[in-house]
């Protein structure tokens, strides 16, 4: 076991402080990481505030952080695949079981014992799992991304969060060339959404209810912007679209992008309201459509994700900061003010 730096919150109200963490040493099908960016998620903050206690309640200390690029310090005996010095990431899982039948099929996100990357049993250390705002992670190699070299690191980091939360629904459901693709909100995993349907070859229309987004929307790949108060231009897409990415994670009307999908045509949900969203059985049974939700995406599934992004020169839109601004960040981030991820060159935590 070693001490890492780390910054971390104390309670629901807290501010961020620097702290050390204990973090173990690698056994032998283990890698240890030196952090070099951690994006900054939506649900880092609602962890770190305690925002999901009815489902996910927050133990403290909590270093949150699931979006994390770096170099390989350490590998264990038996790790074949990394060696020191290689580029390595870590999303938002670092363990599972490996038996199920979802982890043998590569859909390690619906392990019933999979481990996030904090804020969960650390069967290692007992307590909690700790993230990426730290300056070191340990994870086995299992749950370890080979990083493209030609990716640029800080908007590099993103892409294990909001780049195969994006990306994993658009290959499932066969976002290709020919097909008519929207994009419901233009943040964080919008932006994502956008330049990844974009370069699958559809056609993509952004619905946002900010007139402002307009150009960026249309500089990032979509080839229509239609403003989702505007119910005229609505009714133009009415029954034209194949799929339906929503990104949005506060309450909005989910019947009215229902009747813009085409005969069996999806929308797949990837924000997540806080509470239920009311739709319209009969918006459904004509047409035959249908709503579903997704989450991430298995191992091998997110390795695809970043080999692509490399080949086509996709990463995601950010904001460097350091560490010491992780607060403002935050409360940026609840306002929306970021374009369009925040990601910490932890650099800077290293000089503390």
């Amino acid at each position: 076991m070693y001490k890492a730096k780390a910054w971390s919150v104390a309670s629901a109200t807290s501010p961020f402080v620097s702290r050390r963490i204990d973090r173990r040493d690698p056994t032998e099908h283990d890698v240890q990481i030196e952090i070099l960016f951690c994006g900054i998620c939506h649900s880092d903050l609602h962890q770190a505030r305690n925002e999901w206690s009815g489902m996910m309640p927050t133990v403290y200390p909590c270093v949150p952080g699931h979006e994390i690029v770096g170099r390989v310090a350490r590998v264990g005996s038996a790790v074949t695949r990394f060696k020191p010095g290689d580029l390595a990431a870590v999303g938002c899982m670092v363990d599972s079981d490996g038996t199920c039948p979802e982890c043998q099929a590569g859909f390690e996100q619906f392990c019933p014992n999979f481990v996030l990357t904090y804020n969960f049993p650390d069967k290692h250390l007992g307590g909690v799992t700790y993230g990426g705002y730290s300056d070191s992670i340990v994870v086995n190699d299992r749950f370890v991304l080979r990083v493209p070299a030609s990716l640029d690191l800080a908007g590099a980091a993103p892409l294990l969060c909001a780049g195969i939360t994006t990306y994993s629904p658009m290959r499932h459901w066969g976002v290709t060339r020919g097909k008519k693709v929207g994009v419901v909100g233009l943040g964080g995993l919008g932006h994502m959404a956008v330049k990844f349907a974009h370069t699958l070859g559809a056609h993509v229309v952004v619905f946002t209810g900010s007139p402002q987004k307009k150009e960026d929307a249309l500089r990032l790949g979509a080839d229509e912007v239609v403003i989702s108060s505007d119910s005229n231009a609505m009714q133009k897409h009415a029954g034209s679209l194949d799929f339906i990415l929503d990104a949005v994670a506060a309450g909005h009307d989910i019947n009215a992008y229902i009747q813009l999908l085409g005969r069996d045509g999806n929308i797949v949900m990837v924000g997540a309201p806080e509470t239920p969203l009311p739709i319209s059985v009969f918006g459904l049974l004509f047409r035959r459509r249908s709503f579903s939700g997704s989450i991430i995406g298995g191992i091998a599934e997110t390795q695809e994700m970043l080999d692509f992004c490399a080949q086509h020169n996709i990463t995601s839109d950010v904001e460097v900061i350091p560490i010491q601004k992780v607060d403002e960040a935050y409360e940026r981030l609840a306002r929306s003010d970021v374009k369009y991820r925040f990601s910490i060159d932890m650099a800077s935590l290293r000089s503390e």
